[in-house]
């Protein structure tokens, strides 16, 4: 298979879909690889190791002209549009639910998309999305970190203990992967922390791993309201169903926080789990909403990109080596988790949640495939 990688274009992106070592392990498997120039230059990874590697180095048109799949990490952008095609395969974080013009266009060309972030394992868990969900936690503290200083504009207050003054109190909304990425930063820092979640059996998993700074609670409203009060920095960490009007932190909530007081959203769900959030850029990260902060950069991972894009060509790698092997009809029927992440195919939508949202006609991935089910 010849398998394209392109530069990623989306602002303040610096991430790139494979590592070299990774693209040695393809080109060793007969599959051609095209790189195009400086695609990893923001990750740390210069042309020179992908030439080493087997690859060749290429502009984007030619890539997307004379590739059979495009393995990259944000979605299609409105000036990638003009390459998609009938029959070519886009491997990466497609978001069709979030990008409705993008997802037209996709079903218009026939273009076979495959979401990361929908790919499941034998467990159910999410694969391809935990590693980035687990950094992006992590960098959510960070970014609260840095806005609470004063040079920032924020209150000045260090989230961390230290002897002789209050400690802060995080809140953190979700014990997924983020949640606990977020939670293990906050809680070696010594601030007081509140972890919510609905799922007890989780809480009761996570008890072993947490010092005595940390709380447990189930979230209810009472227990949610009384963190709002207290509570220094508010990280989401929530994944809120597309479909819902419904909201954990409403804008009449934001009154029940103390002023300054900075609400991180890792998910940036549009008006989601956090009513007033809506997704800003590395550039603009902060807006404020009666007296509250908020950060809801949507590619917080690319703040770490050299560790971003080598957790991430190692998850999603396996995935990729297996289509091209294969071909991505094998690949989809033979693998029920890779299937649950097919986005679009041969101009059907295949992922539910997108359908619903903008009342889309939806095919189940095993109908459009022809694959019989029991």
């Amino acid at each position: 298979m010849i398998i394209g990688i392109p530069k990623e274009i989306k602002l303040n992106e610096y991430r790139v879909a494979i590592t070299p070592d990774k693209v040695k392990e393809l080109i060793k498997a007969k599959h051609v690889v095209y790189v195009e120039k400086n695609a990893g230059v923001g990750s740390g990874f210069n042309d020179e190791e992908y030439l080493k590697a087997g690859a060749i180095i290429e502009s984007a048109k030619e890539i997307y002209q004379k590739v059979d799949m495009i393995y990259k990490v944000k979605e299609i952008l409105p000036k990638e549009y003009e390459y998609m095609r009938e029959g070519l395969i886009v491997f990466t974080y497609l978001h069709t639910n979030a990008y409705l013009d993008m997802t037209k266009v996709l079903l218009e060309k026939k273009v076979t998309g495959i979401a990361y972030s929908d790919v499941i394992d034998d467990n159910g868990e999410f694969p391809l999305l935990k590693p980035m969900s687990m950094l992006a936690g992590k960098g959510g503290f960070i970014a609260g970190l840095n806005l609470s200083q004063s040079i920032n504009g924020g209150k000045g207050l260090l989230f961390a203990r230290v002897a002789g003054t209050r400690t802060p109190h995080v809140t953190i909304i979700g014990a997924g992967s983020a949640g606990i990425g977020a939670m293990e930063l906050a809680m070696d820092f010594g601030n007081q922390v509140s972890l919510l979640d609905i799922n007890v059996n989780r809480l009761n998993e996570i008890k072993e791993k947490t010092s005595a700074n940390v709380e447990l609670l189930f979230s209810n409203r009472e227990n949610l309201k009384s963190c709002l009060e207290k509570t220094d920095l508010l990280i989401n960490c929530i994944l809120w169903n597309k479909t819902r009007k419904d909201h954990l932190v409403s804008r009449e909530d934001l009154k029940l926080m103390k002023k300054g007081s900075i609400i991180v959203d890792v998910s940036c769900d549009e008006a989601g789990a956090i009513e007033t959030s809506h997704s800003t850029t590395h550039d603009n990260p902060t807006y404020e909403v009666d007296g509250i902060v908020h950060y809801a950069v949507d590619n917080i991972p690319a703040t770490f990109a050299r560790t971003a894009t080598e957790l991430l060509s190692n998850v999603t790698f396996p995935y990729a080596m297996n289509i091209a092997n294969k071909g991505v009809e094998k690949a989809l029927a033979e693998n029920s988790g890779l299937r649950r992440g097919l986005s679009t195919y041969k101009g059907e939508l295949t992922l539910k949640e997108t359908a619903l949202k903008h009342n889309l006609e939806y095919k189940s991935p095993e109908r459009v495939l022809g694959l019989k089910t029991s």
